[in-house]
């Protein structure tokens, strides 16, 4: 079996396969647009321009996700800072945290990072991100971490935002994620036997 996941979705298969290495029915998986440090990437998200452009609507889209079950979660959290909050760190802390019962937001932020399991894939993995990428600022990716791990592949671009990847002063339907995904999923069709018994 092989997986394709985008941004927060690529952050927990990353994460599973740190954990479980090699213990794993996949044979092989593309990551795209992670967010490898979670710390970076809200304190990129923080950052005036990105907190007006990104970090508010998804901290408003957060909010609304959970209000419509507010008198259920009253129960359990305090909501009303629930719905003050004007970030999305401070969600995390209120609420994301919580519920997956992490004793602190840094517990939790460190638990959610993949580049501290990255180390430990056991299984053919690509990934690529964009160095300009507001959510996965390009300092926090494991470059070094990526090289010392012979089944990852970690590919970057100096520009692509975060899923963007289009090329061309008029894009068209096949973007360069497009393309990579295609060539690694052929690749481990045409020599995954060669490469699993690595």
């Amino acid at each position: 079996m092989f997986l394709f996941f985008i941004s927060v979705c690529s952050m927990l298969l990353l994460n599973y396969l740190g954990k479980t290495g090699r213990d794993t029915p996949l044979m092989a998986a593309a990551i795209f647009s992670a967010g490898w440090n979670v710390f970076e990437s809200v304190e990129s998200l923080e950052k005036p321009l990105n907190w007006l452009l990104f970090n508010y609507y998804l901290t408003t889209c957060l909010q609304s996700s959970i209000s419509r079950h507010r008198q259920m979660l009253e129960k359990l959290f305090d909501m009303d800072l629930v719905m003050k909050a004007r970030t999305v760190r401070e969600f995390d802390k209120q609420f994301t945290s919580v519920m997956f019962g992490y004793r602190t937001i840094d517990d939790y932020y460190e638990d959610a990072s993949p580049c501290r399991k990255l180390k430990s894939v056991g299984i053919p993995v690509l990934c690529l991100n964009s160095v300009d990428d507001v959510f996965s600022p390009g300092h926090a990716i494991p470059v070094e971490t990526a090289k010392q791990n012979a089944n990852v592949a970690l590919v970057l671009t100096s520009c692509g935002g975060h899923i963007g990847f289009l090329e061309g002063i008029w894009p068209r339907k096949c973007t360069y994620m497009d393309r990579v995904f295609k060539q690694f999923v052929q690749a481990m069709f045409e020599h995954g036997n060669k490469i699993f018994s690595m």
